[in-house]
């Protein structure tokens, strides 16, 4: 019996020391946010606006155990008028010099909102007028043009914030984007293939990518990659419309 109990606490440690070797898991601390979902409150808004804001120069991706550096850039981004918390999404992605066309969804399913209000460097947006400010969580599913090569499915979960201004529009959250250290629009999931049963991680965001080894990324205000990790493409530049 006290063998078994020993086992079961390293196994217990190992997943523990895992966990914390995992950087950038969240954009938010969770305890920054009320837990009641306030999807319905904003079933009206239209959020597609939030995922195309970045400069695609400011979007890293990665791929696969090594972190091979992944690009992605979506096209078009439109409201799915039959179900108001779906996006139908158009977009490209582009590992070495493979280039690929997918489709999918976003599907939104949690806004939890924050519980004190963020108003930047100097409360620069103290008077602005802002009504709200929120964590949103999704689900994706994008789908690679089986036609082209090397092609196969990405799904998992996405984290955006976002704030509401008095004109009621909704706004990508780059309040605090002056603080090290700041992402956003984490995407987090897999790829699979569609020619086979294999399967990798892939994440991507904006300015930095999250749930990532906390080896890769050195930078303090921005994305600095490791030595460790530079032969995997990320020394390579690309055309700076490569989507085109």
């Amino acid at each position: 019996m006290k063998t078994i109990i020993l086992f079961f606490s390293f196994l217990f440690s190992l997943n523990g020391f895992c966990q914390a070797s995992l950087c950038r898991t969240s954009i938010w601390d969770k305890s920054e946010v009320f837990q009641k979902n306030e999807v319905n409150k904003y079933a009206d808004y239209d959020f597609s606006v939030l995922w195309n804001t970045t400069e695609n120069n400011a979007v890293y991706g990665i791929i696969g155990d090594n972190y091979q550096r992944m690009r992605i850039k979506f096209i078009s981004i439109k409201r799915n008028q039959k179900n108001k918390n779906e996006y139908l999404v158009h977009g490209k992605s582009q590992v070495k010099s493979n280039t690929c066309d997918f489709t999918g969804t976003i599907t939104i399913l949690n806004i939890k909102e924050l519980k004190k209000a963020k108003f930047g460097l100097d409360d620069e947006y103290k008077n602005a007028g802002i009504k709200s400010q929120g964590l949103l969580a999704a689900s994706y599913k994008f789908i690679e043009d089986k036609k082209q090569k090397n092609t196969g499915e990405f799904q998992g979960k996405l984290e955006t914030i976002f704030y509401v201004a008095k004109n009621n529009a909704v706004k990508y959250h780059d309040i605090e984007s002056y603080r090290d250290g700041y992402f956003n629009n984490a995407f987090t999931g897999t790829w699979k293939s569609n020619n086979s049963v294999q399967e990798k991680i892939c994440n991507w965001g904006d300015y930095r990518i999250p749930n990532i080894n906390c080896d890769f990324d050195i930078g303090a205000g921005e994305l600095s990659v490791s030595k460790k990790y530079l032969k995997n493409g990320w020394l390579d530049k690309p055309n700076e419309k490569w989507w085109k």
